[in-house]
């Protein structure tokens, strides 16, 4: 059985970065797409980074492309998403989620919460100005 921990959350300023892990145990990462997804009080889940498990394709939301960037690292069963540029509106709770197989997104066909399996504790990320 698949099991995802998040960390790398906290508190920080405007314009600062933030690096979040998604660590897998149970089961190899590379066999599963792997996306991240957000929720701020009061709205729903959205996703805002995927990565496929066999070409490494990857899928930002409008709201984070050219500021966050997803990347694996087989070695150590970890994906990790670099936040740059951090707004107060990425202020959320952060979670991991994996699909078995390579799932693909485009501008017109965002991630969808029921194409996941698996689910993290989440961590949560706080712009504070």
């Amino acid at each position: 059985q698949l099991q995802l921990v998040e960390s790398g959350g906290g508190v920080v300023q405007p314009g600062g970065s933030l690096r979040l892990s998604c660590a897998g145990s149970g089961a190899r990462l590379d066999y599963y797409t792997i996306g991240w997804f957000r929720q701020a009080p009061g709205k729903e889940r959205e996703g805002v980074s995927c990565i496929s498990s066999t070409d490494l394709t990857t899928y930002y939301s409008d709201s984070v492309k050219g500021r966050f960037t997803i990347t694996r690292d087989n070695t150590k069963n970890t994906v990790y998403l670099q936040m740059n540029s951090l707004k107060p509106e990425d202020t959320a709770v952060y979670y991991c989620t994996a699909a078995g197989g390579s799932l693909y997104y485009s501008d017109t066909y965002s991630p969808r919460v029921k194409d996941y399996d698996y689910w993290g504790q989440g961590t949560q990320v706080t712009g504070s100005s």
